[in-house]
């Protein structure tokens, strides 16, 4: 299910007339039959504007698709802000940006782990670009056959609050962004251009990403394969470790 799907143009007006959370709290109470906390509520209010100003430029497309809240089928996980159109050459894309509010983080030994200040004290938690990722692999990897033209992923997060790149773009994380790039509080450029480096035209939302049950593919889910712990438990905890998909996806 898609919580808010607009276009580019929609998207910016909800902006600046201050709808954007109404919107979206709407449409949780009358789908979902549910209303959010406040850190939600606040995480839209703070981080949507970011994505406004980064979206203020001709060269990406009035018509270009925005979805929010968008939740991966089968996993109980919700990607934040999701772009989609098509490239140069004709063929679809997805931009998939997750959104933090992080101010700083410190690194660990961990692989594609960090540590940060969120709910209310000190957690380590999954690096934003291996987060982004990974949600792009659940979409991608779990298919069943060739059955739709394929959607280009292209992940990255976008850290506005954060400074400091240090930790986020250390060494020891860089299997991690450059399978999707972090862009920190003065990257607004820079994340300007990587979307217009992957989304050439609109295409009105249109792009079709699978939102209802997946068709299981009767096969599981085992160490080693290229998942880490944080999508194994994504994928696994979703249907009896069998793999799911709709649509075939590729980068």
């Amino acid at each position: 299910m898609i919580v808010y799907l607009a276009t580019k143009a929609q998207f910016q007006e909800d902006i600046r007339s201050n709808r954007i959370e109404e919107r979206i709290l709407e449409t949780f109470k009358g789908v979902l039959s549910r209303s959010v906390g406040s850190s939600e509520l606040a995480s839209w209010r703070n981080s949507l504007p970011y994505m406004d100003r980064v979206l203020n430029d001709p060269a990406i497309p009035q018509n270009t698709g925005v979805a929010i809240e968008f939740n991966i089928p089968n996993t109980g996980k919700r990607i934040d802000f999701i772009l989609t159109g098509t490239r140069v050459d004709g063929q679809r894309t997805a931009v998939i940006i997750e959104l933090k509010q992080w101010q700083k983080a410190e690194a660990t030994t961990k692989d594609a782990v960090v540590r940060t200040f969120v709910g209310g004290r000190e957690r380590e938690v999954n690096h934003p670009s291996y987060q982004a990722w990974s949600y792009a692999m659940l979409l991608e990897d779990f298919n069943e056959t060739v059955r739709l033209d394929p959607i280009h992923l292209r992940p990255c997060a976008y850290l506005h609050n954060c400074e400091s790149g240090l930790v986020i773009n250390a060494a020891h994380y860089a299997a991690h962004t450059k399978q999707a790039p972090s862009f920190l509080k003065d990257d607004a450029e820079k994340l300007r251009e990587f979307i217009k480096a992957h989304v050439k035209y609109g295409d009105s939302g249109e792009t079709s990403l699978p939102t209802g049950k997946l068709t299981p593919l009767h096969k599981t889910i085992k160490p080693g394969h290229k998942w880490r712990e944080p999508a194994v438990i994504a994928a696994e905890g979703s249907g009896n470790g069998k793999l799911y998909a709709r649509v075939k996806l590729k980068q």
